[in-house]
């Protein structure tokens, strides 16, 4: 049965990794999954503390990084309208546009509502960026926290 979980385990930690990278797969979430599913095995226990904080962290990397691309957008100098048009941009991305969209649709969005607060289109591109950055920024900080649970699922079944 602990192959079997181990096994299990790795396809969930390979999962999670992609994750981090398919907008549409969440990877932290199904790493730690990976490491849940070790500890059910005989040879490996985590401490309590161990699984309780990473499934916090998971849980608050997932959550924000549906926001970090509109804090890019203000962080590039996105008006209110540039912001609301990076969420909404959010939202009909993922829905109309899966996965591709969750990219594009906060870029689109940020462009549109700073084109239609009358910001030239340099400003508006400047904002755009800014949502594009923080995708960026997002996917680096859950393939940080999916691989740091992949390196503590290697380590201890070497």
């Amino acid at each position: 049965m602990d192959i079997f979980l181990i096994i299990l385990g790795s396809i969930f930690m390979l999962v999670g990794i992609a994750g981090c990278i398919l907008p549409i797969i969440p990877g932290p979430p199904l790493a730690y999954v990976g490491i849940l599913i070790l500890h059910f095995t005989e040879g490996v226990q985590f401490s309590t503390n161990f699984l309780i904080l990473w499934a916090a962290i998971a849980i608050i990397v997932t959550i924000l990084d549906y926001f970090i691309p509109i804090w890019g957008t203000k962080r590039f100098g996105g008006s209110k309208r540039g912001v609301w048009g990076s969420m909404i941009g959010l939202v009909i991305g993922i829905f109309l546009f899966p996965p591709i969209g969750i990219i594009v649709g906060p870029f689109a969005g940020a462009v549109i509502g700073e084109m239609t607060a009358g910001n030239g289109s340099r400003s508006a591109l400047k904002s755009g960026f800014g949502s594009f950055v923080g995708f960026l920024a997002g996917t680096l900080l859950k393939l940080f926290v999916s691989g740091w649970l992949t390196w503590s699922f290697v380590t201890e079944l070497i």
